[in-house]
Protein backbone atom coordinates (compact mmCIF):
# COMPACT_ATOMS: atom_id res chain seq x y z
CA UNK A 1 0.00 0.00 0.00
CA UNK A 2 2.87 2.37 0.78
CA UNK A 3 4.09 1.94 -2.80
CA UNK A 4 0.92 3.60 -4.13
CA UNK A 5 1.73 6.76 -2.20
CA UNK A 6 5.41 6.68 -3.15
CA UNK A 7 4.69 6.16 -6.86
CA UNK A 8 2.17 9.02 -6.86
CA UNK A 9 4.72 11.33 -5.23
CA UNK A 10 2.43 11.83 -2.23
CA UNK A 11 5.16 11.70 0.42
CA UNK A 12 7.01 15.02 0.70
CA UNK A 13 10.11 15.63 2.81
CA UNK A 14 11.17 18.95 4.33
CA UNK A 15 10.02 20.93 7.36
CA UNK A 16 6.28 21.46 7.48
CA UNK A 17 3.94 23.22 9.86
CA UNK A 18 0.81 21.07 9.63
CA UNK A 19 -2.76 22.33 9.93
CA UNK A 20 -2.81 20.63 13.34
CA UNK A 21 -0.03 22.95 14.53
CA UNK A 22 2.50 20.11 14.68
CA UNK A 23 5.85 20.28 12.89
CA UNK A 24 6.88 17.33 10.72
CA UNK A 25 9.72 16.35 8.38
CA UNK A 26 7.15 14.48 6.27
CA UNK A 27 4.01 15.76 4.57
CA UNK A 28 1.43 13.40 3.06
CA UNK A 29 0.05 15.21 0.02
CA UNK A 30 -3.21 13.32 -0.39
CA UNK A 31 -4.15 15.23 -3.53
CA UNK A 32 -1.32 13.50 -5.38
CA UNK A 33 -3.49 10.40 -4.87
CA UNK A 34 -6.95 11.96 -5.12
CA UNK A 35 -6.23 13.49 -8.53
CA UNK A 36 -6.14 9.95 -9.94
CA UNK A 37 -9.62 8.36 -10.01
CA UNK A 38 -8.23 4.82 -10.34
CA UNK A 39 -6.06 5.21 -7.22
CA UNK A 40 -8.88 6.84 -5.27
CA UNK A 41 -11.23 4.05 -6.33
CA UNK A 42 -8.74 1.41 -5.19
CA UNK A 43 -8.21 2.93 -1.73
CA UNK A 44 -11.89 3.65 -1.18
CA UNK A 45 -12.61 0.04 -2.10
CA UNK A 46 -10.54 -1.04 0.91
CA UNK A 47 -12.63 1.19 3.17
CA UNK A 48 -15.91 0.07 1.59
CA UNK A 49 -15.00 -3.62 1.90
CA UNK A 50 -14.12 -3.19 5.55
CA UNK A 51 -17.61 -1.84 6.33
CA UNK A 52 -19.55 -3.88 3.79
CA UNK A 53 -22.48 -5.74 5.27
CA UNK A 54 -23.27 -2.95 7.70
CA UNK A 55 -26.24 -0.66 7.22
CA UNK A 56 -24.83 2.57 5.80
CA UNK A 57 -27.18 5.29 4.58
CA UNK A 58 -24.66 8.11 4.21
CA UNK A 59 -20.90 8.51 3.88
CA UNK A 60 -19.68 11.84 5.27
CA UNK A 61 -16.27 13.47 5.17
CA UNK A 62 -14.70 16.71 6.33
CA UNK A 63 -13.53 19.18 3.71
CA UNK A 64 -11.43 19.08 1.61
CA UNK A 65 -10.05 15.63 0.82
CA UNK A 66 -12.99 14.02 2.59
CA UNK A 67 -15.32 15.32 -0.13
CA UNK A 68 -13.74 13.10 -2.78
CA UNK A 69 -13.33 10.13 -0.45
CA UNK A 70 -16.92 10.33 0.78
CA UNK A 71 -18.23 10.47 -2.78
CA UNK A 72 -16.24 7.49 -4.04
CA UNK A 73 -16.82 5.35 -0.95
CA UNK A 74 -20.55 6.15 -1.07
CA UNK A 75 -20.65 5.23 -4.76
CA UNK A 76 -19.18 1.84 -4.00
CA UNK A 77 -21.54 1.25 -1.07
CA UNK A 78 -24.66 2.55 -2.83
CA UNK A 79 -25.11 5.30 -0.23
CA UNK A 80 -25.46 9.09 -0.25
CA UNK A 81 -22.41 11.33 0.07
CA UNK A 82 -22.15 14.57 2.06
CA UNK A 83 -19.40 16.69 3.55
CA UNK A 84 -18.93 18.86 6.62
CA UNK A 85 -17.43 22.33 6.29
CA UNK A 86 -15.54 24.37 8.85
CA UNK A 87 -17.40 27.22 10.52
CA UNK A 88 -15.39 28.83 13.28
CA UNK A 89 -14.31 26.10 15.68
CA UNK A 90 -16.87 23.52 14.49
CA UNK A 91 -18.00 21.75 11.34
CA UNK A 92 -21.49 21.90 9.93
CA UNK A 93 -23.42 20.47 7.00
CA UNK A 94 -24.40 23.19 4.53
CA UNK A 95 -25.80 23.05 0.96
CA UNK A 96 -29.07 21.45 2.07
CA UNK A 97 -27.26 18.31 3.23
CA UNK A 98 -29.55 16.56 5.68
CA UNK A 99 -29.26 13.52 7.88
CA UNK A 100 -32.51 11.99 9.02
CA UNK A 101 -32.59 11.01 12.70
CA UNK A 102 -31.44 7.41 13.03
CA UNK A 103 -29.62 7.24 9.69
CA UNK A 104 -26.37 5.26 9.77
CA UNK A 105 -23.28 7.26 8.83
CA UNK A 106 -19.79 6.15 7.84
CA UNK A 107 -17.20 8.91 8.21
CA UNK A 108 -14.13 8.98 5.96
CA UNK A 109 -11.08 11.24 5.86
CA UNK A 110 -7.67 11.42 4.25
CA UNK A 111 -4.78 11.79 6.72
CA UNK A 112 -5.36 11.20 10.44
CA UNK A 113 -2.97 13.22 12.62
CA UNK A 114 -4.76 14.55 15.70
CA UNK A 115 -8.31 13.47 14.90
CA UNK A 116 -9.81 16.95 15.25
CA UNK A 117 -11.50 16.96 11.81
CA UNK A 118 -13.02 13.56 12.49
CA UNK A 119 -14.29 14.57 15.94
CA UNK A 120 -15.82 17.74 14.49
CA UNK A 121 -17.56 15.68 11.78
CA UNK A 122 -18.82 13.16 14.34
CA UNK A 123 -20.28 16.08 16.32
CA UNK A 124 -21.96 17.51 13.20
CA UNK A 125 -23.56 14.12 12.51
CA UNK A 126 -24.76 13.81 16.11
CA UNK A 127 -26.39 17.26 15.97
CA UNK A 128 -28.59 16.02 13.14
CA UNK A 129 -29.48 12.79 14.92
CA UNK A 130 -27.34 10.47 12.80
CA UNK A 131 -25.63 7.35 14.12
CA UNK A 132 -21.95 7.04 13.27
CA UNK A 133 -21.14 3.38 12.62
CA UNK A 134 -17.43 3.68 11.84
CA UNK A 135 -14.48 5.67 10.55
CA UNK A 136 -12.22 4.98 7.55
CA UNK A 137 -9.08 6.93 6.61
CA UNK A 138 -6.40 6.68 3.95
CA UNK A 139 -3.43 7.13 6.29
CA UNK A 140 -3.22 6.97 10.08
CA UNK A 141 -0.13 8.94 11.10
CA UNK A 142 -1.35 9.76 14.61
CA UNK A 143 1.23 10.00 17.37
CA UNK A 144 -0.84 7.90 19.74
CA UNK A 145 -3.66 5.45 19.24
CA UNK A 146 -6.71 7.69 19.14
CA UNK A 147 -9.83 6.15 20.59
CA UNK A 148 -13.04 7.23 18.88
CA UNK A 149 -15.06 4.42 20.50
CA UNK A 150 -16.04 3.39 16.97
CA UNK A 151 -14.93 0.73 14.50
CA UNK A 152 -11.87 2.17 12.77
CA UNK A 153 -10.03 1.27 9.55
CA UNK A 154 -6.99 2.81 7.86
CA UNK A 155 -5.63 1.82 4.45
CA UNK A 156 -2.11 2.50 5.77
CA UNK A 157 -0.61 2.97 9.23
CA UNK A 158 2.39 5.28 8.92
CA UNK A 159 4.90 5.85 11.71
CA UNK A 160 4.29 9.22 13.38
CA UNK A 161 7.04 11.68 12.50
CA UNK A 162 6.71 14.94 14.35
CA UNK A 163 9.28 17.50 15.44
CA UNK A 164 8.78 18.74 18.98
CA UNK A 165 10.72 21.99 18.83
CA UNK A 166 11.66 22.00 22.51
CA UNK A 167 13.46 18.69 21.87
CA UNK A 168 14.69 19.52 18.35
CA UNK A 169 18.39 19.22 17.51
CA UNK A 170 20.29 22.50 17.67
CA UNK A 171 21.17 22.18 13.96
CA UNK A 172 17.48 22.11 13.05
CA UNK A 173 16.71 25.24 15.04
CA UNK A 174 19.69 27.22 13.71
CA UNK A 175 19.63 26.14 10.05
CA UNK A 176 18.28 28.66 7.53
CA UNK A 177 14.60 27.92 7.05
CA UNK A 178 15.04 27.80 3.29
CA UNK A 179 17.20 24.69 3.63
CA UNK A 180 14.35 22.94 5.45
CA UNK A 181 11.66 23.71 2.88
CA UNK A 182 11.24 21.59 -0.27
CA UNK A 183 11.36 23.47 -3.58
CA UNK A 184 7.83 22.36 -4.49
CA UNK A 185 5.88 22.90 -1.31
CA UNK A 186 2.23 21.99 -0.92
CA UNK A 187 -0.43 24.71 -0.90
CA UNK A 188 -2.21 22.67 1.76
CA UNK A 189 0.69 22.73 4.22
CA UNK A 190 2.54 25.75 5.52
CA UNK A 191 6.28 25.39 4.91
CA UNK A 192 8.25 27.24 7.56
CA UNK A 193 9.85 30.51 6.51
CA UNK A 194 12.14 32.97 8.28
CA UNK A 195 10.32 34.20 11.36
CA UNK A 196 7.31 32.02 10.68
CA UNK A 197 8.15 29.34 13.26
Amino acid sequence: MLEIFKTAGAIKEGHFLLASGLHSPVYWEKFRILQHPHLTEKLCRLIARNFKGQKIDVVAGPTTGGIILAFETARQLGARSIFAEKEGEVRIFRRDFEIAPGEHILIVDDILTTGSSLRETISAVAKQGGIVIGIGVLVDRSEENLDFNLPFFSCLRAPPQFIHLKNAPFALLTSPWSSLVPQASSPFSTPLTQGGG
